[in-house]
């Protein structure tokens, strides 16, 4: 499980093109209601909905929060310094 809780073992291999993209899957996968989310994280959930639903993007500081409390983890690709 990850620190936040959510069993992610599913998305430790997976390759997403984009930040974005892993953090509105995990968001998706999460059987938590925004509100639950927006308490463990401090991102409001007004803010969760938004993003998940594709209206609006999350502050670098917001998506640090998200990544860490799904367990995420940015690495560089091959060949790529």
């Amino acid at each position: 499980m990850s620190p936040g809780g959510c069993p992610n073992s599913y998305m430790t291999e997976r390759r997403y093109s984009t930040l974005t993209e892993a953090l509105r899957q995990a968001l998706a996968a999460d059987n938590r209601s925004f509100a639950e989310v927006g308490r463990l994280t401090g991102v409001s959930r007004q803010s969760l909905m938004g993003f998940a639903a594709g209206k609006r993007s999350l502050r670098l500081d917001l998506a640090d929060k998200l990544a860490k409390f799904y367990g995420l983890q940015i690495t560089n690709r091959k060949g790529n310094p």
